[in-house]
């Protein structure tokens, strides 16, 4: 870099600086700057042209002042200036202001890329790294277009300097990244492969970053760079520390360089060529033997520099997985860091034996350290090494340890943090499901895990032992035996019950000729639990003292006066009645042989593949479980998703109930659309077509602050509307952690569309509102063939009652009229219930009613609207957020966003055009609320800064948290 002269000190700048160092207040700082600002702005506009120190000072104060915070609306043009001046340091400014302040929409980039081709095309090495560094900053598609075919010719020419070549395989590598299109090497691949061969090690760092990347996208034109990798590596890892000088690292010779050549031979299989492969091999076998050498420094770096060269060695080792001497070498030398004093080399090492123990090779070499994981799952302090341990724990378990890790791993579940103890669950269910010889330990085990830690049980996990005792005669009587006796402790866990409901009321027969567990013992202990336990519990303890009757004859009375009881005939829970009262009926009218049919045994469920895997593979993401993991799932047994709701319910409800994935709650094919016979049947809710204006009863809503929020009216059902009209496109089902925020927040900036969807049920939604008044109209459609019967909605309070049938593939409406009385955060619940199939479905959403709904736009002028700015200055006045473009930076969509927000869109008020205002005032009944909105997208740095004020704190805070979801 050439020197800098003392006349390029740029005193001004300095004074300035420090002059705003010296402000006392965030007042005096923006007087100083627009004071600058208005200077600055003269010095351009005069007619005295300014000279290049002139400009490249005022260009560097407009610089700082932006780094500040504030907004830059001019100098831009001077920027462009600087590029042709001759001088480094004014070139240098230039390139500087461009690439922190002009982006890719700017009218000015054709001339910034005419100044960047001369540059390129000068031959002067320092210009040509300037424009490349300024192409590499800025990387937009406009740069590729023009600059993709140059650079590489740049890169590869032999009269190109060493700085320069470094310059320019980064800038290709960043347009690569950002336009890979754009960046055809074609003809240059070869030569670009050939710096790895480089006498520059500068060259060859840059150069294989480049070649990285393009190899993981097209790994077959790149793959001559396998044998130049190892030859490059061969040399450095052979190398004494004074060979490389300049580039050795506390003793260590060109760390980054080794780091970058394994990482970059692991695009690839290992060598077909026996040489380049026995060289291969021979640089990894030197790298772990230096890792046994004593080290040469005591300093932190020179201990860092080595291991990161020795782990991703052994990345390499494990990725090849056909060396068998040196997978056992890299978990030896693994398991010597298992007891290292650093907490970070511990992690790694056991974050590397998970993948190792998956190798056949190794798989042994790691068991032999099971007594040093087991030791670090009880005593490491730091969670995240804690948690890397039962991974290993988990992926090193085979059948002649399994019964020593489970029992390790519940043993530390009592104990375990909260953050993994679910996690922990599943694997021990995996586990004792996967390597259980006797089936009577696997029923010890998971009843053991209900008992620890049965809040962290989840569905799968008790569905799973019942399908197995189901599906395996020799285990039945020591589960009915098992759980009778686990029943009987004074606090058990709600699951223990369930699991206990289910296998009593099939197998409770087994262990009847005992009189300690006679019918009627049995029966009462269940009853004792019946009511601490929930509804879906109770239900299932229903259906379990229905079954006994099958069961016990004996025990026919006293079960019918339970089912007798007002508690249950006449129970407000819908589904608790209906049992009681079908149960009762069917055990008074039906014959033996009848009862005896209706109730048999569950039969065998089929064979799938294990829900518990598929869980666990689901909450560590791609690839956490293998695929042999999931075939032997598959083979060990069913899953009970089809049999889920049979798991949790008995005989006559044993129907797999549609409800399983009403929520998207389990796994199962995407509904992409309905059936031929239900597919166009659903009324278009943006027609006008059978809006009914009746208003039927009124209430007020209460959230649960307590806090009156608007006022409500509610209308039943209309008659059902069959009108075959052809329904929008619509998402396929949504998981249970998008219905009650995500699908309400869709609806911010818009008032029609489809606010649920699953294969059951499709619910539209049409809205519209005026000052603090609103109505929404609700169109609830049936997808299937089949009726939906006691169909009920709630609003947060009682309603009247509705139209309670749907008929298979018809449509019915509801009228909502909405008042706001004050502003609010929270929206309305809304419960709707029905029987599908004679199985309750019951789902809860979030109206889409939010506090911008009741917006009345408001248009201003500049003047007015930066009036009513200043005037809004208090601090718990705005509301401020800054964040990452969730979506495209479309100009258009954001203005579309904007109008749908409810507030005006004011244009030519902001002095950047870039940036968008609006004003509006939000209705209420007890007040209006004026607010202002001002977005500025940065499309440079693809994020925005969205400030809010309002003349309300709250309402402030509440439409900046509604809008940073939007964008």
């Amino acid at each position: 870099m050439p020197a800098v002269s003392k006349g390029d000190g740029m005193r001004g700048l300095a004074v300035f600086i420090s002059d705003i160092r010296n402000c006392k207040s965030k007042e005096a700082e923006i007087k100083r700057i627009n004071k600058e600002l208005a200077n600055i702005r003269s010095k351009f506009k005069g007619d005295k042209a300014l000279d290049g120190y002139s400009k490249k000072k005022y260009v560097c104060k407009l610089l700082f002042i932006f780094l500040l915070g504030h907004d830059i609306d001019f100098g831009h043009m001077e920027a462009v200036n600087l590029l042709s001046s001759n001088k480094y340091t004014e070139k240098q400014i230039g390139y500087l202001f461009i690439s922190v302040l002009v982006n890719s929409n700017s009218e000015l980039i054709r001339l910034i890329n005419n100044a960047i081709k001369n540059d390129l095309s000068s031959r002067n090495p320092t210009f040509m790294c300037l424009a490349l560094h300024c192409i590499a900053n800025v990387g937009s598609r406009e740069m590729a277009e023009a600059f993709a075919g140059e650079i590489p010719r740049i890169l590869v020419a032999g009269d190109t300097m060493d700085s320069v070549k470094q310059s320019a395989a980064l800038c290709l590598l960043r347009l690569y990244k950002t336009s890979p299109d754009l960046v055809l090497m074609g003809e240059w691949t070869s030569r670009v492969v050939h710096l790895l061969n480089d006498q520059h090690m500068g060259v060859v760092t840059a150069a294989i970053s480049l070649i990285t990347c393009l190899s993981q996208k097209n790994p077959d034109e790149f793959k001559t760079c396998v044998s130049l990798a190892v030859s490059r590596l061969s040399r450095i890892v052979s190398s004494a520390s004074t060979d490389l000088q300049d580039y050795t690292y506390y003793f260590v010779p060109a760390p980054w360089l080794s780091c970058k050549l394994l990482r970059l031979l692991q695009c690839y299989p290992p060598p077909e060529d026996g040489a380049v492969k026995g060289r291969l091999v021979e640089c990894l076998e030197t790298i772990l033997n230096k890792a046994q050498e004593p080290p040469k420094s005591k300093k932190v770096q020179h201990s860092n520099a080595k291991n990161a060269i020795l782990f991703e060695a052994i990345s390499l080792i494990i990725h090849y997985d056909s060396e068998p001497n040196l997978l056992v070498r890299a978990c030896n030398q693994l398991g010597q860091f298992l007891q290292h004093r650093e907490t970070n080399l511990r992690y790694l090492a056991l974050e590397s034996m998970c993948t190792l123990a998956s190798s056949e090779f190794s798989h042994e070499a790691v068991k032999t350290h099971i007594e040093t994981v087991i030791n670090a799952l009880k005593t490491e302090r730091d969670v995240s090494v804690r948690q890397r341990a039962a991974d290993l724990l988990y992926a090193m378990c085979d059948r002649s340890n399994a019964k020593q890790i489970v029992a390790e791993m519940l043993s530390y579940l009592e104990t375990a943090d909260y953050s993994i103890r679910e996690e922990m669950v599943l694997k021990v269910a995996i586990l004792a499901e996967k390597y259980a010889v006797d089936y009577s330990w696997y029923v010890d085990t998971i009843l053991n895990l209900i008992r620890i830690a049965g809040d962290y049980v989840s569905e799968e996990v008790w569905y799973r032992v019942i399908q197995i005792v189901i599906n395996r005669d020799d285990v039945q009587g020591y589960a009915a035996k098992t759980v009778f006796e686990a029943l009987q402790a004074p606090a058990c866990h709600e699951n223990m019950v369930k699991v206990g409901g289910y296998i009593l009321g099939e197998f409770g027969n087994l262990i009847a000729g005992d009189p300690r567990s006679s019918p009627l013992v049995q029966f009462n202990l269940l009853h004792s639990k019946f009511h601490l336990c929930s509804v879906p519990t109770r239900a299932l303890l229903l259906s379990a003292y229905i079954k006994f009757i099958n069961l016990f004859p004996e025990t026919k009375s006293t079960i019918q006066e339970v089912l007798r009881s007002d508690s249950q005939i006449r129970n407000s829970d819908v589904e608790l009645q209906q049992r009681a009262v079908e149960y009762l009926k069917l055990s008074s009218i039906a014959s033996t042989d009848v009862l005896a049919t209706v109730l048999e045994e569950m039969p065998p469920f089929p064979e799938r593949e294990s829900s518990i895997l598929a869980k666990l593979k689901k909450k560590k993401g791609p690839g956490a479980v293998s695929v042999n993991e999931l075939e032997e799932g598959k083979r060990e047994g069913g899953e009970l998703n089809g049999g889920g709701e049979r798991g949790g319910d008995s005989s006559a409800i044993s129907t797999p109930s549609p409800s399983a994935d009403l929520l998207g709650l389990r796994a199962g094919p995407p509904v992409t659309a309905a059936a031929p016979s239900a597919g166009s049947l659903l009324v278009d809710v943006f027609s006008e077509a059978g809006v009914n204006d009746d208003v039927h009863c009124a209430f007020i809503v209460n959230l649960p602050s307590g806090r009156l929020m608007f006022l409500i009216f509610l209308t039943p059902f209309s008659k059902p509307i069959t009108k075959p009209v052809p329904f929008l496109a619509v998402p396929a089902c949504l998981s249970a952690s998008h219905t009650l925020l995500s699908l309400a927040l869709r609806f911010v900036c818009k008032n029609n569309g489809v606010l649920f969807e699953n294969q059951l049920l499709q619910i539209g939604i049409k809205s519209e509102y005026r000052q603090n008044l609103g109505r929404m109209y609700l169109f609830y459609g049936n997808k299937t063939s089949v009726q939906f019967v006691t169909f009920t909605t709630t609003l947060n309070v009682q309603a009247k009652p509705v139209e309670p049938l749907i008929e298979g593939g018809a449509q019915v409406q509801q009228v909502i009229n909405i008042e706001c009385l004050t502003d609010f955060s929270d929206a309305p619940l809304l419960n709707i219930k029905f029987r599908y199939g004679g199985a309750l479905q019951n789902l809860t959403l979030k109206l889409p009613v939010t506090i911008n709904k009741f917006f009345q736009p408001t248009e201003m002028a500049s003047h007015d609207f930066f009036q009513r700015w200043k005037q809004l200055s208090l601090p718990q006045q705005e509301a401020q957020k800054i964040f990452k473009a969730n979506h495209a930076m479309d100009t258009e969509v954001l203005k579309a966003k904007l109008l749908g927000l409810g507030m005006a869109l004011l244009e030519n008020v902001d002095p950047n055009p870039e940036n968008f205002v609006c004003a509006g005032v939000i209705q209420t009944k007890a007040q209006q609320v004026g607010s202002l909105l001002r977005l500025e997208p940065n499309a440079q740095a693809q994020m925005y800064r969205l400030t809010v004020r309002s003349s309300k704190d709250t309402v402030s805070k509440r439409l900046c948290e509604l809008l940073a979801e939007q964008f």
